[in-house]
């Protein structure tokens, strides 16, 4: 125990402000005969005629074993027809002109690349605009670079965004870069597409100017070396695709939404929010409820059998100060997040278990 408490004491300041995921600790519990609706699970557009991975993946790879005894010996680094492709596709969609040999850097998946762009923009005690709520990665990667997160809070139930709130993060900071145009370098094409989802392949990029883009480039050789390559190949085969089949995943993702807010809604959450582009929905714990979010998960997993994540850990929010005053931030314990992205028998599980669970109203006996 003292040798432990020693080493502790060894750990970097940045280092003693992080703790363990939420996320993964509950997927472990959910290991244990309970559905995870904690994070995302792959699936792909079942009448889509092309064979897919068999844990079904989204993308389909059918070029990928002809590749595979070759890219196993000799990996390249970075293959270029993923930026040919990309360079294509920011054209069509968004009118950018990108010039695929120096514009875009391939990471090991978008969360190396956030980091790697937070790394190449961030100095020491630069303060760092933080809509909240966020995903946690976003903190923490701008604590690591010894940056300092600023937040901005978004007005509930439809997280919008207060201009005076955001006029005055600005102003009353020296240097800042807005965390929300750093996402949207990293993600943009993915939200646009609301379709491709392989987190397991660990394949992502930047694309910012030429300078910035060589840094980020020169930060992931230094961290990863190397994105996965077959997977590399399997995504460029994935940018080919054709777009009916992306209308197709669209719908399949859709109508899982729209399945589990009517599953939640009708059990008692109140859903006034409807995501436009993600594939979680953040679900309000009613007012008859007297658990915390965190409270409401661990009973859930205890007496339900379903997993979700606690909206409290997607709030940074900072301590009033002279600049910021007091307010009623009681609405952070008040939120569950829950994927629907997740196999339609994995959602009919998950509603199986809840209905399970409700009394004679049809309501969560939580609630």
């Amino acid at each position: 125990m003292e040798l432990e408490l020693e080493m502790e004491k060894k750990l970097s300041s940045a280092a003693k402000t992080l703790t363990p995921s939420p996320i993964q600790e509950l997927s472990h519990l959910a290991r244990c005969n309970s559905i995870n609706l904690a994070e995302r699970e792959n699936i792909a557009a079942q009448s889509y005629t092309i064979v897919f991975f068999p844990d079904n993946s989204d993308i389909p790879v059918t070029t990928l074993g002809i590749q595979l005894n070759s890219l196993h010996q000799h990996l390249p680094k970075h293959v270029q027809g993923i930026c040919d492709n990309l360079a294509r596709k920011m054209k069509e969609m968004h009118g950018l002109d990108v010039d695929p040999l120096t514009d875009i850097a391939i990471c090991s998946g978008q969360t190396e690349a956030f980091a790697a762009a937070v790394f190449a923009l961030i100095d020491p005690g630069d303060e760092v605009i933080l809509f909240d709520p966020s995903y946690e990665t976003y903190g923490g990667c701008i604590t690591m670079a010894g940056g300092i997160p600023v937040c901005v809070d978004l007005d509930p139930p439809h997280w919008t965004s207060d201009p005076n709130k955001a006029y005055e993060a600005f102003y009353c900071q020296n240097k800042s870069y807005n965390i929300e145009q750093v996402l949207v370098c990293i993600i943009n094409y993915h939200r646009k597409l609301y379709g491709i989802k392989t987190a397991g392949w660990r394949v992502g990029w930047a694309i910012a100017s030429a300078c910035i883009a060589s840094t980020i480039r020169n930060i992931h050789t230094r961290i990863t070396d190397c994105a996965p390559a077959p997977f590399q190949e399997a995504v460029v085969t994935a940018l080919r695709i054709p777009p009916e089949y992306f209308e197709l995943l669209r719908s399949d993702y859709e109508s899982k939404r729209d399945f589990i807010i009517k599953m939640l809604a009708g059990v008692g959450f109140r859903i006034q929010f409807k995501p436009q582009g993600s594939v979680f929905v953040f679900a309000e714990l009613p007012e008859s409820c007297l658990l915390s979010d965190v409270e409401f998960i661990k009973e859930s997993i205890k007496q339900a059998g379903v997993v979700a994540v606690p909206g409290c850990r997607f709030f940074h929010t900072m301590p009033p100060s002279d600049k910021r005053p007091p307010a009623d931030l009681s609405y952070q314990q008040r939120y569950i997040r829950f994927a629907f992205c997740k196999s339609d028998a994995t959602l009919a599980a998950a509603a199986q278990k809840i209905a399970g669970f409700s009394d004679a109203r049809g309501r969560l006996k939580l609630f």
